[in-house]
C-alpha cells in the first residue's frame, strides 16, 4: 500500500513545475486527475524540447505526465465548470500553475474552492509571486535563471553567463510544492484543516543558491569569481573542476595541491604550498593541472587518484552511463504502457520505501482519455 493511496489530486497545472509535483504525488500512490483544455490540452503536449516525438506528442509531456488520468473540460463552459466543482468537492488536493489572477477570473481560486471543499489543500506555483514589479512576467525557466544570478555561477569566467542544461528552477519549484502539500496533508490528518500553499519559481531559484547567497552576504557582498579554467564552483578552491584528458574528461573534487603535485608527478604544482593559494591562485593551478592531465588517458589518472582516496570520477555521457553496471543496478528505468497499448521507457520514481522501489506501469494519458470514466464515477 503506497502512502498516498486513496488521496485524489485535481491538477490544473501545465508544462513542467506543477506536473512534476503531481507526478511525485502520483508515484507515492495518489490518484492524479489532470484537467485539460479540450482539443489542445496541456500546452506541454505540443511544446517540443527536441525533434523527438513520442506517440504523436511531445516527449517531455509523456515523461512528466505518466501515471495520471486526463479529463477534457472547458473552464469557460458552465456545464463543464459544474463537473469541475463536483471534482473539487471530492478532492484532497487542488493545484495549478497559472499566472496570478487567472484562477480568480475563472472562479477556481483558493477562496472559491474552499467554499466547495473547506479542508482542501490548495497548491499553486507562480513565476514571481503575486506582488512586485515582476509579478506579471512569464515564469519561464531560462528567464528565472537569468534574473536570479544563477547563470553567473556556471562556465569558465571568459565565457560569460552560462545557464544550466536542465529546467532546474521548474524542477525545484515542483519539488517544493510536493513537499509542502505532503506536510499540509499530514496536518489535515491531525487537525482536520485545509491549507493554501503558494510557491514561486523566483523564491525557489533563490533558495537553490542558499550556499552561495549566504556566502555573498557574509563576504561583504563581493560577487563570486569563476575561474578562467575548469570552473565548477565559484566558491571552492582548486583543483575543483572538470579537466580534459588524452581520451576524455576527468572530474576532480577536493585535494591538497602539494599532495597532488607528488601524486601526479607534476613538479609545476610544487610551488603552491600555501593552502590559501588553492583559492587565491585557482586559475593558475587549474591551468597547470589542465595541461598535465591532458597527457594521459582518464583511466590512467583514475587508477592513481582513487588508490590515494582522492575524490574523482570519469565524466560519462548517457551512452556510457546507461551501459555501466553502476547505473544498471539502480534499475532507474521502467517501461510504461499508455491506454492505446503504446509503450515507452522512462525514469521511475527515485524514492524507495521499506526497501522497495516505487514503479508504476501506467503511461501518460491521451487528451481526455478518462473523461467518460470520471463522469461515470461522479454521476453514475
Amino acid at each position: 500500500m503506497l502512502p498516498l493511496a486513496d488521496f485524489t489530486i485535481v491538477d490544473f497545472s501545465q508544462f513542467l513545475s506543477g506536473p512534476l509535483a503531481s507526478l511525485r504525488l502520483a508515484d507515492l500512490g495518489a490518484r492524479v486527475i489532470k484537467i485539460e483544455k479540450p482539443i489542445s490540452g496541456d500546452i506541454c503536449r505540443q511544446m517540443y524540447t527536441s525533434d523527438t516525438i513520442l506517440n504523436g506528442t511531445s516527449t517531455v509531456f509523456h515523461a512528466i505526465n505518466r501515471n495520471k488520468e486526463s479529463i477534457a473540460l472547458d473552464l469557460k463552459d458552465e456545464s463543464d465548470r459544474a463537473v469541475i466543482r463536483d471534482l473539487v468537492a471530492k478532492a484532497d488536493v487542488v493545484m495549478h500553475n497559472f499566472r496570478p489572477g487567472v484562477m480568480e477570473r475563472l472562479g477556481f481560486d483558493y477562496a472559491s474552492v474552499r467554499e466547495i471543499n473547506p479542508t482542501v489543500i490548495y497548491g499553486e506555483i507562480s513565476g514571481y509571486g503575486k506582488v512586485g514589479p515582476w509579478a506579471k512576467k512569464p515564469g519561464q525557466d531560462l528567464l528565472l535563471q537569468s534574473l536570479t544570478g544563477m547563470t553567473w555561477l556556471s562556465g569558465d569566467a571568459p565565457n560569460g553567463p552560462v545557464p544550466m542544461g536542465l529546467s532546474i528552477v521548474d524542477m525545484f519549484a515542483g519539488m517544493n510544492l510536493a513537499s509542502a502539500i505532503l506536510a499540509c496533508l499530514y496536518r489535515r490528518a491531525v487537525q482536520n484543516i485545509g491549507a493554501h500553499v503558494q510557491i514561486s519559481m523566483l523564491d525557489s531559484a533563490v533558495d537553490i543558491q542558499f550556499e552561495t547567497v549566504t556566502t555573498y552576504f557574509r563576504d561583504g557582498k563581493h560577487l563570486p569569481q569563476r575561474t578562467e579554467v575548469s570552473n565548477a564552483h565559484a566558491y571552492l578552491a582548486a583543483p575543483y573542476g572538470i579537466y580534459k584528458t588524452a581520451d576524455g574528461f576527468l572530474a576532480l573534487a577536493m585535494g591538497s595541491i602539494p599532495f597532488l603535485a607528488k601524486l601526479l608527478d607534476c613538479p609545476a604544482l610544487a610551488d603552491f604550498k600555501d593552502g590559501e593559494q588553492a583559492f587565491q591562485e585557482r586559475t593558475a593551478i587549474k591551468a597547470i593541472l589542465a595541461r598535465h592531465l591532458a597527457t594521459q588517458p582518464t583511466l590512467f589518472w583514475l587508477n592513481i587518484l582513487e588508490a590515494a582516496d582522492i575524490w574523482c570520477a570519469d565524466v560519462l555521457n548517457w551512452d556510457r552511463l546507461t551501459q555501466h553496471e553502476g547505473f544498471k543496478v539502480l534499475e532507474m528505468l521502467q517501461r510504461v504502457v499508455m491506454g492505446d497499448g503504446f509503450t515507452y521507457d522512462t525514469t521511475r520514481c527515485p524514492i524507495r520505501i521499506d526497501g522497495e522501489r516505487l514503479t508504476a506501469r501506467k503511461g501518460s494519458p491521451a487528451l481526455g482519455e478518462h473523461t467518460e470514466k470520471i463522469k461515470q464515477e461522479l454521476y453514475g
